[in-house]
């Protein structure tokens, strides 16, 4: 399970050269989520810093371009190595991160938007579809029972910020049937992504630490709070006090997880683009709330988090182009 989650980077089969695509991780979805996640976010500051605009347009793009090669890579890894892609599904950890990909396609129909309409509505349909149906199976896989406490991580919480997506996405489809929709999307993922929060936390609390590859997941903790607070005001269409208290505790997330996870001992590996997505949901949600009330502060703030995640994300790409082209990605 935990190659599955954070390939090793050294060992006798890299030394002498051994690859396979079966190592590619269903977790590099991630970086798409991240990257689509910044892209928006620096749509955001046009109007509110006066950013140029294309700079979130050709981060879009190149979001777009990283979905499509991992999609290619990994469909690559379903037709040769079909027994791996079901092993990751079924696993308890592992099959979360299938989230990602619904979650992805649910972000870029926001980017691709402008571009094509017709295009962009499908996507988010198809997204929508997918989203709904993981989330199904999460609550499936928690009546189940007998799920072992040391299984309760993080990635568990992905289903779920995947549900309330539909939500942040789907606030300007024109469809008729889309405002109930994201109805249903704001009541499944609320819930589902409290209880899931509140089961995640009780197994940090008392079972043992998380190991140091894993760290960069407690970043998600933070996403129901910042993806909550822009599904409400996209659904909702207003920023009022319950969207401000979900920001300012989003807010209160990560400067408690901040210190545990950007630490020299952490180590990279795919699963570090886990604090990705959550950090650019934080930095929309600030420059929204910023631009809602207000005030030099605020604006600061936003401008703050948005510059972090530009950097974290800009270093994340640069070690994750490095694992791909020197094949330690792929490393048996």
């Amino acid at each position: 399970m935990n190659t599955l989650i954070a390939p090793t980077a050294a060992g006798p089969a890299f030394a002498t050269g051994a690859y396979s695509i079966r190592q590619l991780p269903i977790n590099l979805y991630g970086a798409v989520m991240g990257l689509v996640g910044m892209a928006l976010a620096w749509r955001l500051a046009v109007p509110a810093f006066g950013a140029p605009v294309m700079v979130g347009e050709a981060m879009g793009f190149f979001a777009l371009a990283v979905f499509v090669a991992h999609s290619a890579a990994y469909l690559a890894k379903l037709a040769l190595h079909p027994a791996a892609v079901r092993e990751e599904f079924s696993d308890p950890v592992c099959g979360n991160f299938f989230g990602q990909l619904a979650i992805s396609l649910l972000l870029l129909s926001s980017v691709l938007m402008p571009y094509g309409e017709v295009f962009a509505q499908a996507l988010w349909t198809v997204g929508v579809a997918v989203t709904l149906a993981l989330a199904w199976l999460v609550g499936s896989r928690l009546l189940k029972g007998k799920l072992a406490p040391g299984h309760m991580l993080p990635v568990w919480i992905i289903p779920g910020v995947g549900v309330l997506d539909i939500g942040v996405t789907g606030g300007h489809m024109p469809m008729a049937w889309v405002a109930e929709i994201n109805l249903l999307a704001m009541a499944v993922g609320a819930m589902l992504a409290l209880v899931l929060w509140t089961l995640i936390i009780h197994r940090l609390a008392h079972g043992d630490p998380l190991p140091a590859r894993m760290r960069p997941s407690l970043m998600i903790l933070m996403a129901p709070f910042a993806v909550g607070f822009l599904a409400w005001v996209h659904v909702f269409g207003q920023v009022d006090r319950f969207a401000g208290a979900l920001f300012y505790f989003g807010l209160f997330v990560f400067a408690v997880v901040a210190p545990k996870v950007f630490r020299r001992d952490v180590p990279f590996s795919p699963g570090s683009w886990a604090v990705s997505f959550p950090m650019a949901a934080l930095a929309s949600a600030a420059i929204v709330y910023a631009q809602a009330q207000g005030g030099a502060l605020l604006h600061g703030l936003a401008g703050l988090l948005l510059g972090v995640l530009t950097l974290v994300l800009a270093v994340l790409t640069v070690r994750t182009l490095h694992w791909v082209f020197s094949g330690k990605l792929f490393a048996v």
